[in-house]
């Protein structure tokens, strides 16, 4: 009994190694795209999902070298870039927020900024402005439109709620349409284009709550908890003895693009499709199959919205985990991020 108990934990670590091994060498070629299309400009999905499956081991093997725990957080934050959806995360802050969606730019290979949001922050600060300037070429002097930093790939907007709401609609505003408007003209931002946006709870002094219809523009609000005590020695140990990294890049930019059309290509059954209908319908307390608790304790319910988010947040975490199929389960998983933002709650609640 012990020699076999032996072979299945040397078995254990050689898979877990041969894994880590996989990761780091992704990692290093990373620098061109993973994707490449045969002669005809086509590219195989299922061979595609199953290079999206090890890049995500080897995305989430670079971050350990900067972020310890988070997993789901990391897992939710992934299923949004690639559904092409936004993200706000709510927790206190001092949980490394910040530190993960700037390591999570790195290892996508895209343009990064942040925007602390302020009192003070007007929406100029975040789409930029027409300046008076000298033309170089003819010498004259003319407004030119100088890009505030949403002009970025990945933008974090941190803290949100700290700004007042004109401010937080120029940015939503941007998040919608994918264009700015200044001076007559639209620029548009170059895909791919996300916002991770952070938020302390409403709770705490000196916070400006987002409206509904703003916040039904997030795909997800993920919950930033505190870590488990383990997980807060092991952050005591790297962070005082230096021992962690900087992560690497993992993906390139135009393969992002790619596996992005690749979620829409995913297939889906109709009884999933009548599932999320029927689980999105239940929130609503103007609905006659409602559960009793949503009647009594809800004010209204998600919209179509949300529907949508949840069959394409099911499909790219199918191909996060190797499938080219979206089942009940990942409709299931990525329920509460999907809804939790989405309803109102009355006075009784």
């Amino acid at each position: 009994m012990a020699k076999k108990a032996t072979k299945k934990t040397t078995k254990k670590k050689a898979a877990r190694t041969s894994k880590v091994a996989a990761a780091k060498e992704l990692a290093a070629t990373a620098k061109k795209s993973i994707l490449q299309p045969d002669a005809e400009g086509e590219i195989d999905d299922v061979a595609a999902v199953k290079k999206l499956h090890d890049a995500r081991d080897a995305i989430v093997q670079e971050l350990r070298k900067s972020i310890v725990g988070m997993d789901q957080v990391i897992d939710e934050v992934l299923i949004a870039i690639f559904s092409r959806g936004h993200g706000l995360l709510e927790g206190v802050p001092g949980l490394a927020k910040t530190l993960l969606v700037s390591s999570i730019a790195k290892t996508l290979s895209l343009t990064f900024k942040r925007i602390q949001f302020t009192p003070d922050l007007m929406p100029s600060d975040i789409t930029g402005s027409e300046l008076l300037q000298d033309d170089p070429e003819t010498r004259e002097r003319k407004f030119m439109f100088t890009k505030g930093p949403i002009f970025s790939n990945l933008v974090l907007a941190d803290e949100i709620n700290r700004t007042p709401p004109k401010t937080q609609a120029a940015l939503l505003e941007a998040m919608q349409e994918k264009i700015v408007s200044a001076g007559g003209d639209d620029y548009a931002l170059e895909p791919p284009f996300f916002v991770l946006a952070t938020q302390n709870p409403l709770e705490q002094e000196g916070t400006y709550a987002l409206p509904e219809a703003q916040l039904d523009r997030f795909m997800f609000k993920i919950h930033v908890s505190y870590p488990t005590q383990q997980e807060e020695i092991d952050i005591m140990r790297n962070v005082t003895t230096g021992s962690g990294g900087s992560p690497q890049e993992v993906l390139a930019k135009e393969d992002i693009l790619l596996l992005q059309d690749l979620v829409g290509r995913v297939p889906v059954a109709d009884h999933i499709f009548q599932y999320v209908a029927a689980l999105v319908r239940a929130t609503r307390p103007s609905e006659e199959n409602a559960p009793g608790f949503i009647k009594d304790f809800v004010s209204w319910g998600c919209g179509p919205r949300a529907c949508l988010n949840l069959i394409t947040g099911a499909k790219a975490r199918a191909i996060l985990r190797g499938r080219f199929g979206a089942s009940l389960e990942d409709v299931q998983a990525l329920a509460a991020p999907v809804l939790r933002h989405r309803m109102g709650l009355n006075f009784a609640a």
